[in-house]
């Protein structure tokens, strides 16, 4: 312990840059940057549905003219800022497309006008910002402190999945959260509950956006694991609907389809979705497994072809069968 603190006193008192990130990262900046670029030279729908709790812009896209609306949200947890990079280069082809007036795959983009697309590409800027950049993101000597504490007194960042508070934003939601294990009891680099249910303002932005434009589906993109989650408590009615749907998506990426566990506790986003509108939510585990850190670049590129077509694929599905639409 007395050889750590002198180290941990040195990175706090010289903000040395550290190389944790072997690949250029997708940063938030990039992101909106590219946003903007949308909003100026595009006609499409661009808003955001609040800021973080460090004050940075959450935006969204709107893409197609559709009244019904799917719901697309990509790094709820910080390291996973691919998901943010794969979202971005998913709306730009599908803008391309749309206004070209071209397939994507075997999909007519004109499925757009049936059913628009709305993404969230980064719900989580301060987690993103510390895992990219550790004690550079903070921005005194008392922040750089609890950063470190809550990152277990390691200087190396890659590994955070939490908010800029320490909150996992995926165990937030209010359905099953009473039933999260309780460690860590305080805000740390990954699975920290909250004191309670929605405390995180991304969490509560994110509810308030879906309650109010109410999608007809809803997709959460992670990483990493190669697999399709589909299943929370789902009701009689709705399981062969949304196990059809996903072994769909299962066949398009090649990944993995997750049948439910007996002791399966909620906390996530599409927990929470699926248990309110009873219609379908999946989460999206893109890449091959990685250990506490965030997926090669690589993975964007080995990912992408069947990745891509989802969106369009599950909206020939929500056209065909009216019923889906109300």
């Amino acid at each position: 312990m007395k050889m750590l603190i002198p180290f941990l006193l040195l990175q706090l008192m010289t903000g040395a840059e550290l190389e944790i990130i072997k690949e250029k990262p997708y940063t938030y900046e990039q992101m909106l940057k590219e946003v903007n670029e949308i909003e100026e030279n595009v006609h499409l729908k661009v808003g955001s549905i609040g800021k973080s709790e460090q004050g940075r812009t959450i935006p969204y896209i709107q893409i197609g003219t559709g009244k019904q609306q799917m719901l697309l949200v990509g790094t709820h947890h910080a390291r996973e800022w691919i998901t943010s990079q794969f979202l971005m280069r998913l709306v730009h082809e599908y803008i391309q497309a749309y206004e070209s007036e071209i397939q994507i795959g075997r999909y007519p983009s004109s499925l757009l006008d049936e059913v628009s697309i709305v993404v969230i590409p980064m719900l989580n800027p301060d987690g993103v910002v510390i895992q990219q950049y550790g004690l550079q993101a903070a921005h005194n000597l008392n922040e750089k402190l609890k950063l470190l504490g809550m990152n277990r007194f390691r200087s190396d960042f890659s590994r955070w999945k939490a908010n800029g508070l320490g909150v996992d934003l995926n165990r937030q939601y209010p359905v099953g959260w009473e039933e999260l294990k309780k460690i860590p009891a305080w805000p740390s680099f990954k699975q920290y509950r909250g004191q309670k249910p929605a405390e995180a303002i991304e969490v509560r932005q994110l509810i308030e956006f879906t309650e109010k434009i109410k999608p007809e589906i809803a997709i959460a993109y992670h990483t990493s694991g190669q697999e399709v989650y589909w299943y929370y408590k789902n009701s009689r009615e709705t399981v062969e609907r949304d196990f059809d749907l996903a072994a769909k998506i299962a066949k398009k990426t090649g990944y993995a389809l997750s049948f439910p566990e007996k002791e399966a506790v909620g906390g996530g986003y599409t927990d929470w979705f699926i248990s309110t509108y009873h219609k379908p939510g999946f989460t999206i585990e893109m890449c091959e497994s990685v250990e506490e850190t965030n997926p090669p670049l690589s993975c964007l590129q080995s990912d992408w072809d069947g990745n891509k077509v989802v969106p369009l694929m599950l909206i020939k599905q929500l056209v065909r069968t009216k019923p889906y639409l109300h």
